[in-house]
């Protein structure tokens, strides 16, 4: 099994509803947004879907339902997110099972692994399943960084494909390949960081504020990849003020916010966390709502379901 990482790859939201059960006609609206403004891939089970609150159940029922819905118009890849290994193997398992695609993989979490524990992890996860690997770098937030030495020793694993480069350092997308060459697509992971990584020449982009603005981010993508660079900056350039809410702890709660405000899904969150209110709710709320009001022309064919003569880019059939 294989995946062509590359394009955007939306790290979408879990829908609930008032009573805090899933929400499928808000989430099935915005994954149908998302494949409309022609993304490639959806993420589920992420840190913006709320993994550490979902159950396993909810986890089985989310990905089945995204994978019907979807029906292999995009790619469909669960988020591991475990403490620990044996949790690890079952979610991959359920996830072949349950029809998906491929998975993204954090290190383990809570124990600060080292690096022959974390690296041992990855491999164990990935000799159980065929299914492609992206692993999750994220130092920044989970406190594990996976070294360029660390992805030397996961190389031998076919399946690991893929890095969601989330360091916060541009540097190591240029580090990546002069060590690996294209032997691992490496796929941005932070917003505000996106087209400086693409220009670098990261592969794809795992992103959050497509969630609300789903055309603009594909817009960004494929003009930096046809090398339109004053196009992708114009709409970056606009897009960075809502895109820096991706990089705060309550980015949940904003982008859900942002999502509301652009009619694709609603700012209901699963406790412990709240909705943002006060001063910080219409702080966040000004720059969205500034967004929308000045939102960019896009060129034409800079968005969109790509056309059969497109196919091969993105490997979707």
């Amino acid at each position: 099994m294989s995946i062509v990482w590359k394009g955007v790859f939306p790290a979408v939201t879990t829908k609930f509803t008032d009573k805090d059960e899933l929400d499928f006609d808000a989430f099935d609206a915005n994954i149908e947004a998302q494949i409309e403004a022609g993304a490639n891939g959806i993420i589920i089970g992420g840190s913006l879907g709320e993994a550490s609150v979902l159950t396993d159940e909810e986890k089985i029922i989310l990905l089945e339902h995204t994978v019907k819905l979807v029906n292999k118009r995009v790619y469909v890849v669960l988020n591991i997110a475990e403490q620990t290994t044996k949790a690890a193997l079952q979610c991959a398992k359920n996830a072949a099972k349950c029809g998906a695609d491929g998975l993204m993989l954090l290190p383990p979490l809570r124990y600060k692994a080292d690096e022959e524990e974390t690296v041992k992890y990855f491999a164990d996860v990935a000799k159980s399943t065929k299914l492609p690997i992206m692993i999750y770098n994220n130092p920044f937030d989970y406190k594990i960084e996976v070294t360029l030495d660390m992805f030397e020793q996961l190389s031998v694993y076919k399946n690991i494909q893929a890095v969601k480069e989330s360091t916060r350092d541009v540097s190591n997308v240029t580090r990546m390949i002069n060590r690996f060459g294209d032997r691992f697509a490496i796929m941005t992971g932070v917003d505000t960081l996106a087209l400086e990584s693409l220009f670098m020449g990261a592969d794809g982009w795992v992103a959050g504020l497509v969630d609300a603005f789903p055309k603009e981010t594909v817009a960004v993508y494929r003009l930096a990849k046809a090398e339109r660079m004053k196009e992708a900056l114009a709409i970056y350039r606009w897009f960075l003020p809502v895109l820096e809410l991706d990089i705060h702890p309550k980015l949940v709660q904003y982008i859900k916010l942002a999502e509301s405000v652009t009619g694709l899904g609603t700012e209901t969150v699963r406790l412990p966390r709240l909705k943002i209110t006060g001063e910080e709710r219409d702080r966040v709320l000004g720059i969205i709502k500034h967004a929308v009001k000045h939102r960019p022309e896009l060129p034409a064919g800079s968005w969109g379901i790509e056309t059969e003569a497109e196919v091969d880019v993105t490997g979707i059939s």
